[in-house]
């Protein structure tokens, strides 16, 4: 059977209506492990890239998704063990500690998860970015066995919180706005008590506030109020 091949210039493309939303353990036992040992993979679906020559926003793929990619880890000294993630504009920092990867049945360690956050500019004065990497990697195996100093990355663009606040602020804006409306169907109608009635005095009526109502009007006695003429 031909293996599928989704990968087209270094980017996923899958056919419309699909995703892929791997969970950890389906991208370090069915991808990474496969990757690493040099197994058939499920589908090519992951492109190989290097991450760290490339900014974020300038890897292969659509910038408001997800995006993975196999990557191997350049040392940053000859002799040493840490990872030279430096790019063109900037670097990556790891934060927080490594998370264990689990299997779902028998709760077996099968890898490790780290986040990494880019900065721009140069260490240790770079500018936080919200840039994250996951950085999976597989736990030493035997020495005598041989491996590929495979990584698989998956980056992405947080999304800040000060959006949902925003759709908030946007929800209350329109429940004033039809609150409002609501307020407005109610006219007001003033009186004013005091001033003279040159043509039908008896008709006058006192000072005061109310709203206008459908209903029939009640007797003259009930809706006339008090008032004080003034001496000539």
């Amino acid at each position: 059977m031909e293996k599928l091949n989704f990968v087209k210039n270094g980017e996923l493309r899958l056919p419309p209506g699909f995703r892929f939303h791997p969970t950890d353990e389906e991208l370090v036992v069915q991808y990474l492990k496969r990757k690493v040992f040099s197994f058939p993979l499920p589908a090519s679906v992951i492109p190989e890239f290097d991450v760290c020559k490339s900014d974020p926003w300038d890897l292969p793929g659509d910038l408001e998704k997800e995006r993975y990619f196999f990557s191997t880890k350049e040392p940053k000294y000859p002799n040493g063990n840490r990872s030279n993630r430096a790019t063109s504009s900037g670097y990556w920092k790891a934060t927080g500690l490594d998370k264990q990867i689990l299997t779902s049945k028998g709760n077996q360690v099968v890898g490790m998860k780290k986040t990494l956050v880019f900065y721009r500019g140069k260490p240790p004065h770079g500018s936080r970015t919200d840039w994250i990497m996951h950085e999976y990697r597989l736990l030493n195996p035997p020495s005598q066995v041989p491996m590929e100093n495979w990584v698989l990355c998956r980056i992405f663009l947080k999304r800040r919180s000060g959006c949902r606040n925003g759709e908030e602020k946007e929800m209350e804006s329109l429940r004033g706005r039809v609150d409002n409306r609501k307020v407005g169907k109610l006219k007001m109608v003033f009186y004013d008590f005091l001033a003279q009635n040159k043509t039908d005095c008896s008709s006058s009526a006192g000072s005061g506030i109310t709203h206008e109502s459908d209903e029939n009007e009640e007797s003259s006695s009930s809706n006339t109020f008090p008032y004080v003429r003034r001496k000539p």
